[in-house]
């Protein structure tokens, strides 16, 4: 578990991802990203200095913000120019700027023949063959459930190879080997290899991969370099013919929980999608799913039928099976992604020969072995169900003190986008946020020293921080939001709406430089999620400050805003109406202006549940890392 102490970071556990100084030498190289710490290590580790935020210019806080990292020569450092340059190079391969240009599947239908010529090219279309893989799918879970599988095979004592997607701070993230994100060093040695190779190819008729395509075949370039023993490959969207579906003869195929998800894509009814997601089962193969709708269980069955495939339903995992052993990632939800991964490795190493060997004196179909179990107890997945305590030092404080006069301020972060998932999310921060045990609040996060005995003086108050890309259906994801967290007696008090740093058509890394152009977005779908939500409030459309023009300067909350109730907003011919919610302009100065808060008020506790979208949760994560 790891705990704040005092300022500082103590870690009982080797290889737990953490924030952190990247300078220190005593971490595995891993430049960007999280970082790991080496087993044995006791060292403490000192924290960066929080953004310093000015109340009295929206121009200071965002220079401060802009400057937090100070960017390393490159003429010092040519590994990180020969990074920012592989970044550079990706980004030429998204064709679309937003996700909605997506094209329908039903029109790429030589995709996979594609991915198969880029594979003859780098001469890995024979070598993947030998791979040991197990193949995930669905619309909710699926990345949790590899999470889960790959951990609990790399504690059978396995080299483990996983590709899951998207990343949230760096590319790096998709490809592990062994628990860890590749080092940059491995990464730009196979990223220049296959680049290399497909741009010369490209010259002679077969153009360069869309990005996904191109990732997912340097994800096999590094599994059969790095000799992996098994290799967890999430399906990216669909199954039948995403990129990853060049896998022939996988070992075991699993088919997580199914929802209404990318329909713009996938087809309108929930048979349509799981006709997609079923595209993954091979013929004679042993797959498992976990409980679904009739509607989509009925399109799986059929489908394992006509290709001889045994498809097993998994129940949710036992708890009392674990002997008292918590599960990594949190959230009741996570029992359905941890049953379907305990069978997917389970039947993994039956079929490759090696449960007899491990478990020699044999083991009951209903017993979970002990190395199972330490690996569902220390699976790690950022972004989802994850709580991080950020550290906000009192800039009037005595210089070098560690003790602070500050409030807390504590991040919920989940990247729930569809309607199944905002409602598990909703579910996970309500049991968070009123101390149910069952559910921790710190495998994944971090936890300051002393927090509950100071808790009892604390004022808390749940806060929003929202947004969702925009082919994205607020409509429904809000209420759903909202009624969850109330049925769970959690009250939102206040909803922040914020335009994301990262945009779709770029790939940056976890070092690149905070935009500097964030004060004038575009924030005309922000003010409609704003309405959406005091219309979901207070059961009719609000009349809203007709003085925050989306493109202008949005100004930032006074920040009595949190307190009380609802502060009011002019309304039409002078009327006041009451509004729980505010349009903010840009990511870094909400982060500054939320830590300010916390400043004044040294009895506040904000808990800040940050959701609607990945990108939006990476972004966070991306600032309280500096």
């Amino acid at each position: 578990m790891l705990v704040y102490a005092k300022g500082f970071l103590k870690c009982g556990a080797p290889g737990v991802p953490f924030f952190c100084d990247k300078r220190k030498s005593f971490f595995t190289k891993t430049k960007r990203g999280f970082h790991s710490l080496p087993s044995g290590t006791r060292d403490r580790v000192y924290f960066n200095n929080n953004l310093r935020y000015s109340s009295k210019s929206i121009e200071v806080a965002e220079k401060t913000a802009i400057d937090m990292d100070p960017k390393e020569d490159k003429a010092d450092n040519p590994a990180l120019s020969s990074y920012d340059d592989a970044m550079e190079a990706l980004s030429t391969l998204i064709s679309r700027r937003n996700r909605g240009d997506r094209t329908p599947t039903s029109g790429t239908r030589d995709k996979l023949e594609q991915v198969i010529a880029y594979l003859k090219i780098l001469d890995l279309e024979d070598k993947i063959k030998e791979l040991k893989v197990i193949h995930v799918a669905g619309t909710k879970g699926k990345g949790s459930t590899c999470v889960f599988s790959e951990a609990i095979l790399r504690n059978c004592g396995f080299r483990t190879g996983m590709f899951t997607s998207p990343h949230l701070i760096d590319v790096r993230e998709r490809f592990r080997i062994d628990g860890l994100d590749i080092s940059e060093e491995k990464f730009l040695q196979y990223f220049w290899e296959c680049w290399k190779l497909l741009k010369e190819k490209s010259v002679d008729g077969l153009t360069m991969p869309p990005l996904f395509q191109f990732l997912t075949v340097l994800a096999f370039k590094i599994f059969v370099c790095e000799k992996v023993d098994v290799a967890v490959i999430e399906v990216g969207l669909g199954g039948k013919l995403d990129t990853t579906n060049v896998i022939q003869k996988p070992i075991v195929c699993g088919i997580a929980s199914l929802g209404m998800d990318h329909m713009d894509i996938l087809g309108n009814t929930l048979a349509d999608i799981a006709s997609h997601k079923a595209g993954i089962l091979k013929p004679q193969i042993p797959a498992f799913t976990v409980p679904q709708l009739s509607e989509a269980m009925e399109v799986l069955q059929k489908t394992a039928n006509n290709l001889e495939v045994p498809l097993e339903v998994v129940a949710p995992l036992d708890l009392k099976k674990l002997d008292g052993v918590a599960l990594g990632l949190s959230g009741d939800h996570q029992l359905v992604n941890a049953g379907l991964a305990v069978s997917l490795s389970r039947c993994w190493l039956q079929r490759t020969g090696n449960w007899e060997k491990i478990f020699p004196n044999g083991s009951k179909e209903t017993e979970i072995p002990v190395a199972f179990c330490r690996g569902l107890a220390t699976a790690r997945l950022h972004g989802r169900a994850q709580v991080v305590h950020d550290v906000v030092s009192d800039p009037q404080g005595s210089s070098g003190s560690t003790e602070t006069s500050c409030g807390d301020l504590i991040f919920y972060l989940d990247g729930a986008h569809s309607p199944e998932s905002m409602e598990a999310c909703g579910r996970w921060f309500s049991a968070a946020v009123t101390g149910n045990k069952t559910l921790s609040t710190a495998v994944n996060g971090y936890r300051r020293n002393g927090e509950y005995s100071r808790d009892f003086n604390r004022v808390s108050k749940q806060i929003l921080l929202f947004n969702c890309m925009e082919v994205r259906d607020p409509q429904v994801l809000l209420p759903k939001l909202v009624s969850t967290c109330a049925s769970s007696g959690t009250h939102i008090s206040r909803a922040l709406f914020v335009p994301s740093m990262s945009t779709y058509n770029k790939v940056i890394s976890g070092a690149s430089a905070i935009p500097s152009d964030t004060r004038r977005k575009d924030l005309t779908w922000q003010f409609r999620l704003q309405r959406l939500w005091e219309k979901s409030i207070q059961g009719t459309d609000a009349a809203l400050d007709h003085t925050l023009k989306p493109d202008g300067i949005t100004a930032l909350p006074p920040h009595d805003f949190l307190f009380g109730d609802a502060p009011h907003s002019s309304g039409p011919a002078g009327t006041q109406v009451v509004t729980s919610s505010a349009v903010m302009p840009s990511l870094p100065l909400t982060i500054n202006w939320l830590r300010d808060c916390v400043r004044r008020n040294p009895s506040l506790k904000l808990e800040v549940l940050v959701t609607g979208s990945l990108h939006l949760v990476g972004d966070v994560l991306r600032l309280l890392k500096r």
